[in-house]
């Protein structure tokens, strides 16, 4: 498949994405990532091993593009929501300032 990834084409194989990021060891994936394989990649990680170019000189949209095109899951990454948390009211705050909180 034909793809443009930093103002560059690439012809891209989903059998030669395989063998490009074969050997290659996932970093932390704190973003977008793409599955390859049994392993999730970074899409930055991705993109600089298949255009071996510079992380800064594509977008992440370009990747993942090309990606879901080959058919590889893609994923975005979802803010870690927590339990949510009370807003406390003016009294409540007032208290905790002055070192005694009150819970109501």
């Amino acid at each position: 498949m034909r793809c443009v990834i930093a103002r560059f084409p690439f012809e891209l194989t989903k059998s030669g994405v395989l063998e490009s990021m074969k050997g290659v060891k996932p970093e932390e994936v704190l973003g977008e990532s793409v599955i390859i394989g049994r392993r999730t990649y970074p899409v930055k990680q991705v993109g600089q091993v298949l255009t071996r170019q510079d992380r800064r000189d594509f977008s992440i949209g370009e990747v993942l593009r090309a990606m879901t095109q080959l058919g590889f899951t893609c994923r975005s990454s979802l803010p870690r929501t927590t339990a949510p948390t009370r807003v406390p009211n003016p009294l409540q705050r007032a208290s905790a300032m002055l070192g005694t909180p009150i819970t109501a």
